[in-house]
């Protein structure tokens, strides 16, 4: 585990420790909370998985669930939190559960837990991945890294072989390769991911056909009375680094592409990747030109009254795949918390 996670996890037993937690959810001004979720999984990862962080058990989420309910705190609708936000006192708290991406996990391991819970949740939908002709590239890197024992890199023009025989190598590779990526133009990092994969024989498209539903498996999740459907553009880029015009496009394509499909246009965004690199005034202002009732960031919070007449930035707390000690579910359900660590570290 890195140290920042060593940090975050010594912060996260001191909290429970303290039982600041209830104290806080009761003093508070805070309504509510949103968590993010992206794959369900009952398989424990690999020693090297960066992305196990947006993995949780179904256990763990079932867990989550009836927690929460126990902490008097109930699960409701993205449009339900937009209303208590905008009510004039507060009331009982809530929780709002969305899930990034449309996994096909979620379709086998989630939608059960969900149905047998009567836990409405939204699904946030990059339309080409469900075509199948996106790419998780994040996935990708990990995926060719833990395959091979050394890669060859390109970094400031010079490009050399890179071992990757050991985990803490591999993690190493990893790191460089995705802040690489991150910080980019969306274009020149298409054209390295798909570069990188050719090199090493990896089928992006087909990737993104195992992992991601396609339309029939779509239907059969929004057609769950619980779900509710909201966009994440059409290519699962960083809006931010997108000229206006296609960051636009990207937003309003997705929401057209899903009205054609489901026949109700979506109400509800969620910025792909969501933090202060991805999306930020300028996104938050084109969600609201577009129509979207609410648009949901991954920096981390609670939400309180004041979000409601600014509901296209709202914070959320991701359950972190590293963090599933059910003592931490108290943690994640306190908003304030959170808030708190959004303005240390933003």
């Amino acid at each position: 585990m890195s140290p920042k996670y060593a940090v975050i996890r010594a912060l996260f037993e001191l909290m429970w420790l303290s039982k600041l937690p209830a104290l806080l959810r009761t003093l508070s001004r805070s309504r509510g909370v949103i968590f993010t979720l992206h794959r369900v999984l009952p398989d424990r990862p690999a020693k090297f998985s960066p992305n196990a962080i947006l993995q949780v058990e179904p256990d763990f989420l079932e867990y989550v669930i009836e927690r929460v309910r126990d902490l008097g705190i109930d699960i409701v609708t993205l449009d339900e939190a937009l209303e208590r936000l905008a009510a004039a006192r507060k009331g009982r708290p809530f929780v709002v559960l969305t899930f990034d991406d449309a996994y096909k996990d979620n379709l086998q391991y989630a939608l059960p837990i969900l149905r047998r819970q009567d836990a409405p949740f939204t699904l946030y939908v990059p339309t080409a991945l469900v075509d199948g002709v996106g790419e998780l590239w994040w996935q990708a890197v990990e995926d060719i890294i833990a395959r091979q024992d050394a890669i060859a890199m390109t970094v400031g023009g010079e490009t050399d072989y890179v071992d990757t025989r050991t985990t803490r190598q591999k993690q190493a590779a990893f790191e460089t390769l995705y802040w690489q990526m991150r910080t980019m133009p969306e274009d020149q990092r298409v054209a390295l991911v798909r570069k990188f994969a050719t090199a090493y024989g990896y089928d992006l498209d087909r990737q993104c056909r195992d992992l991601i539903m396609d339309w029939p498996e779509l239907r059969q999740f929004a057609g769950e009375p619980l779900c509710t459907i909201g966009a994440h553009t059409v290519h699962h880029y960083e809006l931010a680094k997108l000229p206006l015009e296609q960051a636009s496009t990207e937003m309003a394509q997705s929401a057209e592409i899903l009205l054609a499909q489901f026949g109700q246009r979506p109400a509800h965004f969620s910025y792909p990747l969501g933090g202060p690199r991805s999306a930020g005034p300028r996104e938050y202002d084109l969600a609201k030109q577009l129509g979207f009732r609410s648009a949901v960031t991954t920096r981390p919070g609670g939400l309180y009254r004041r979000h409601a007449a600014a509901p296209h930035a709202l914070p959320r707390i991701s359950l972190n795949g590293y963090f599933q000690a059910r003592r931490y579910v108290a943690v994640y359900a306190t908003g304030a918390i959170f808030s708190l660590m959004g303005r240390l570290t933003g």
